[in-house]
């Protein structure tokens, strides 16, 4: 036997492949007996997100069509399902992220997405912790703004307004702080990537503390396809939340935006970004865009089924979870 096929075997026993059967099971049950509907849209597509920190695979389409990517989520597909009049609905899919390989890390993974129109990012939240129980969570469950977690954590104000006097003293000390942690030089940094360093480096470690937790309230900055709200500090904030449990990150939830407008601005600042850190664009969703206005009010939601898995499972890494992780496939 040589070294190609020495590791042939899956990752994961028996016991973990029903284990994991059972849990998808659970999931889908959790939402029929909510009377919401599952569908199944493409893992391939024209066009992916634009985020500058997500990476997709790029492959060749069809003769004389435009390369096709493997998407990082199915979340456009959803919701031009959304504005067609579909009601509620979940999905459970495969998600691909190149560049992505670790132990809490997978380049294909397991995703569960799911939209309900009528509901505030409120609803959504209670009915996330809703299905946590339902599969067996029985831990405690917090909320913390992202101000009030950076605060607390490291003692630094994540919001900067620019018309303060000292602003730029504020943004410097930000700055080093994430230098010192990443050792990245300041002059290489800036705010957005400075924050990112210090949630990885510094607050999510802090988050382990608490079981699960749900981060609420990010910079506008940090909107993605979520709508802008002002919080009671006067600062412009995203409608979205994430949650930690252990301080491992499971799901990313918006409460949605649906001016077409808007969001192809948001979708040509990222490629703006992409362009400043030397990355490719990624072309604009115009059908999404021209679904939008017909998108009813949302709060919609992805959540990684291996890293919850792993976290109910009480196992250390997603090599434990997956029977064919990178490396063995």
């Amino acid at each position: 036997m040589n070294d190609t096929t020495a590791d042939w075997k899956p990752s994961v026993t028996r016991e973990m492949l029903v284990r994991r059967q059972q849990f998808l099971s659970g999931v889908r049950q959790f939402f029929h007996d909510r009377g919401v509907l599952e569908v199944d849209t493409p893992v391939l597509s024209e066009v992916t997100a634009t985020d500058p920190y997500l990476d997709s695979y790029e492959i060749q389409g069809l003769p004389d069509c435009r390369p096709l990517y493997l998407l990082t989520s199915p979340e456009h597909a959803m919701k031009r399902l959304l504005a067609a009049g579909s009601g509620p609905i979940f999905q459970v899919s495969k998600a691909f992220r190149r560049d992505e390989r670790g132990s809490r890390h997978n380049p294909e993974f397991s995703m569960l997405e799911w939209y309900r129109p009528g509901f505030s990012l409120q609803d959504l939240l209670s009915e996330v912790t809703e299905l946590l129980r339902f599969l067996g969570y029985q831990g405690q469950v917090e909320s913390i703004s992202y101000r009030d977690a950076f605060v607390r954590s490291i003692n630094i104000n994540p919001f900067i307004d620019e018309s303060a006097v000292d602003c730029r003293q504020k943004e410097q000390a930000l700055l080093s702080q994430a230098s010192e942690c990443s050792s990245i030089p300041v002059s290489e940094l800036d705010l957005e990537t400075a924050l990112d360093l210090l949630m990885t480096h510094k607050v999510e470690p802090w988050l382990k503390t608490f079981g699960a937790i749900y981060v609420h309230d990010y910079p506008a900055s940090q909107a993605a396809l979520a709508r802008i709200e002002t919080d009671e500090y006067g600062n412009r904030v995203a409608r979205r939340f994430e949650l930690y449990i252990d301080g491992i990150e499971i799901a990313n939830a918006y409460d949605e935006q649906v001016d077409p407008k808007e969001q192809r601005k948001r979708f040509e600042d990222d490629n703006a970004r992409r362009r400043k850190i030397g990355k490719k664009e990624i072309p604009v969703d115009e059908r999404l865009l021209a679904a939008l206005p017909q998108m009813p009010t949302s709060a919609g939601i992805a959540l990684g089924l291996d890293r919850l898995l792993m976290v109910l499972s009480n196992q250390k890494t997603l090599q434990d979870v997956i029977a064919f992780p990178a490396g063995r496939v």
